[in-house]
């Protein structure tokens, strides 16, 4: 449920996160996250205690080692008003393309079920024989079309991203979230952590320049597994949203309305989630 902030009016809300716009100010957007967590596109009822002011901090934190990458996050003299300051972003308004960019070094996951039916992702054929977790070549970039809340994202190929915002566009998507990646990988690694997944959000500001937006390399929008554990036999270990997944894998059929998460699968992954912040920036 949105908050009442003065000096903000209420825009619009999303999935786990709600938009303000800040009075006088057209050009700017408060982004204000939520406990609540989704999976499978849906929103579930139980939120993750802490989630919010977390993923806050993390995107934060991961925008600051990628200064060679403009972002929307901007300093003002507006105000963020103080009970929202943990879990708030104050940004650039900008022109948001409608392709999820995701990325990814391993296969697993979605990806994984897609090469099983046809040997590709998003159109990228894939060696024969790989197996759930397995690391890719090389990472490779395999777009979704951003659906609408509650509706289901749509992996498409590149050529589609190209019909929707041009050719010059999409190929800057494709190399610029592919370089994010292998330096976001490269920081995980040294601490320890895989980063199997992820996705990114742009937009073109008023000069037309393409900008890094939205929340970035969250355990929400990406995997993150453990090294040791994998580099043991032991995949998947991961500090993500994956113990939500599993859990409504198993109780779930994927129809109507999800069902309320358990207190353990909530606190076991508040617990992950602090765990993942702890490790990338402590």
């Amino acid at each position: 449920m949105s908050a009442d902030l003065p000096g903000f009016t209420f825009l619009a809300a999303g999935k786990v996160r709600d938009l303000y716009l800040p009075d006088g100010h057209d050009d700017l957007l408060l982004l204000v996250a939520d406990d609540r967590i989704s999976a499978f596109d849906q929103v579930l009822t139980r939120p993750i205690p802490g989630r919010a002011a977390l993923l806050t901090a993390l995107t934060r934190w991961w925008f600051a080692q990628l200064t060679e990458v403009p972002n929307h996050l901007v300093e003002t003299d507006v105000a963020v008003p103080e009970e929202v300051a943990d879990r708030a972003m104050l940004v650039r308004r900008l022109s948001m393309h409608p392709v999820e960019c995701v990325v990814r070094g391993y296969v697993t996951g979605s990806g994984y079920a897609e090469y099983r039916r046809v040997g590709s992702i998003s159109g990228v054929s894939l060696p024969d024989g790989l197996q759930d977790g397995d690391r890719l070549p090389a990472p490779i970039f395999t777009p979704a079309f951003k659906a609408a809340v509650g509706a289901h994202d749509e992996n498409i190929p590149f050529e589609t991203v190209v019909d929707l915002v041009g050719v010059t566009t999409a190929e800057g998507l494709r190399e610029t979230s592919l370089a994010i990646f292998d330096r976001a990988a490269a920081i995980a690694e040294a601490k320890g952590v895989i980063l199997a997944d992820t996705k990114f959000e742009f937009g073109d500001d008023a000069d037309g320049r393409l900008v890094l937006a939205d929340e970035v390399l969250t355990p929400d929008s990406s995997r993150y597994w453990d090294a040791e554990a994998y580099a043991a036999g032991r995949r998947g270990v991961s500090w993500d949203k994956q113990i939500v997944r599993d859990w409504l894998t198993a109780h779930w059929d994927g129809t109507g309305t999800p069902p309320d998460l358990p207190d353990g699968i909530v606190e076991r992954t508040a617990h992950r989630y602090r765990e993942l912040v702890d490790l990338l920036t402590g």
